[in-house]
């Protein structure tokens, strides 16, 4: 994706009159606004940003589903847009919100019809869902409508069903919204072998930091229609990331000096938890540590969460700013 700028023109309010019924005047809104980037075979990329970043128009672009107004979109040496035929049989793609199963048939009927559309041979079928059967834990449902399956077990359904046909490429929207903890696990692990074992690379759209934390080692952030970070996961934390807790467990109370009053976040018996800011851990932690005898050390990082949230609120803080 090269200078890839997306727009879309709709009504002016405010119109009033007969004359609005066959004279309408039309703006255009940019939704994206010069996005590039590559990705490599075998990545497994997070592509993060608040609501109404253009996360979901990049995806669609991707897909083919959308054209760009400028720019240009290469995947696999297609045209996304304008070779869907042939270019759908190299992608998979999950939408949370859109089922690619029939509502009131049995799974396996949906992925039978799906074997049909994607001309795969019999063996090689049977084979892919074997392995899905295995990894995802789906034989118990194959045979049971749509409508009968639980989110977590729907969800198992649909990323086998876009990954039937070995897809190279997988644009994953928003895979486990509204799952539980549990699910969440059994699919972020599903995907993790598949990306591993077959080199798929799986761009991941999600505003569950958990996924993108355990899954992506890189990760595109994406504000207004435009790029604002994109590389590796422990990049933006030692960008972006504040402070780091320091859990200390003494083998009795000590007295905190004035100096590091300011850095005591709790105080539990004798467990005292610190809060120091990332560039001045390592001068403090010696010092903290000197405050008496010792038994147990835990540094913790800020979850990629907090990060996150640090960048929208300084978005959201420029934009109202501008």
């Amino acid at each position: 994706m090269q200078h890839v700028c997306k727009s879309f023109s709709v009504p002016q309010k405010g119109q009033r009159g007969w004359k609005s019924l066959f004279y309408r005047r039309n703006r255009h809104i940019e939704v994206l606004s010069n996005i590039s980037f590559n990705v490599n075979q075998g990545e497994f990329v997070g592509y993060i940003g608040p609501n109404g970043a253009g996360k979901s128009t990049t995806i669609k672009l991707l897909t083919g589903i959308l054209y760009p107004s400028q720019g240009s979109i290469s995947v696999l040496g297609f045209e996304p847009h304008r070779d869907r035929y042939k270019y759908t049989y190299r992608i998979g793609a999950v939408f949370g919100q859109r089922s690619l199963l029939e509502y009131d048939i049995p799974v396996m009927d949906s992925f039978v019809l799906y074997k049909s559309i994607y001309e795969l041979e019999k063996q090689k079928f049977k084979k892919r869902l074997h392995l899905f059967s295995e990894l995802l834990d789906l034989k118990e449902l194959l045979h049971i409508p749509v409508r009968k399956l639980s989110l977590g077990q729907r969800m198992r359904c649909e990323i086998a069903a876009s990954l039937l046909h070995e897809p190279q490429v997988v644009f994953l929207d928003e895979p486990t919204i509204g799952l539980d903890a549990l699910a969440k696990q059994e699919i972020r692990l599903f995907l993790k072998k598949i990306n591993k074992n077959e080199k798929v690379t799986i761009i991941l759209t999600t505003h569950d930091m958990d996924d993108i934390e355990e899954l992506c080692e890189r990760i595109i952030f994406i504000n207004e229609g435009s790029i604002i970070f994109d590389g590796p996961q422990e990049r933006l934390k030692s960008r972006y990331a504040t402070h780091k807790e320091v859990e200390i467990v003494y083998e009795k109370s000590v007295t905190v000096p004035p100096e590091f009053e300011h850095l005591v976040k709790k105080i539990d018996a004798h467990t005292y938890t610190f809060k120091v800011t990332y560039f001045d851990a390592v001068e403090i932690i010696p010092s903290l540590l000197r405050l008496g005898p010792a038994k147990d050390v835990s540094i913790h990082e800020q979850r990629l969460e907090d990060i996150v949230k640090i960048i929208y609120r300084d978005a959201a803080g420029s934009a109202n700013g501008k």
